[in-house]
């Protein structure tokens, strides 16, 4: 990232709304089939149906990292009152692999937003050691910095958000004469 140009989780509210600043140590890379996921751009409910490809960097594989997928504008921007949407996650990731070689704790869920332009937000963090991290009780209102406070993961070493709307693009305001 070239000195001086804004970082995208700041511009997203991503940082603010979901983590605490932090600085990415890992590379992580997220695609849906052939497209490569990067801050703030756009996909289609009908791109993210799958579960995405996820590859960690890293050097060592005896480390090993929770994936967290959440939604925080559920179920509409304008009023979070699910926030946060927990839509995958994935613990026990080693490094230099990816989401396939971890432990699904919770399943992916794709994206369906119904109202408005919807973050989804893909979180990484290292763990303390292998099956550290356990499942929540539930999806709505999972709060990411609380579930790192409890596992004691820390900040997070890697993060991407991608903007995703219904299919037709109205963002769900109808326009009425």
């Amino acid at each position: 990232m070239p000195s001086g140009s804004r970082n995208p989780l700041v511009v997203g509210r991503v940082i603010g709304d979901v983590l605490d600043p932090f600085q990415s140590t890992i590379p992580m890379r997220v695609s849906y089939g052939n497209r490569d996921v990067s801050n703030g751009c756009e996909f289609r409910p009908s791109h993210v149906v799958n579960q995405p490809r996820v590859t960690i960097g890293g050097d060592d594989l005896r480390n090993f990292y929770t994936l967290v997928m959440v939604d925080p504008d559920a179920p509409s921007p304008s009023n979070p009152n699910c926030r946060e949407y927990l839509h995958w996650l994935v613990t026990d990731i080693p490094a230099t692999t990816g989401a396939t070689f971890g432990n699904v704790i919770v399943n992916y869920e794709s994206p369906r937003p119904s109202m408005g332009i919807h973050r989804y937000v893909f979180v990484l963090f290292q763990q303390l050691g292998r099956q550290t991290v356990y499942a929540p009780g539930w999806r709505q209102n999972f709060n990411t910095r609380e579930f790192a406070e409890l596992y004691n993961l820390g900040l997070p070493v890697a993060a991407l958000f991608f903007n995703c709307q219904r299919e037709s693009g109205s963002g769900g305001r109808t326009m009425i004469n």
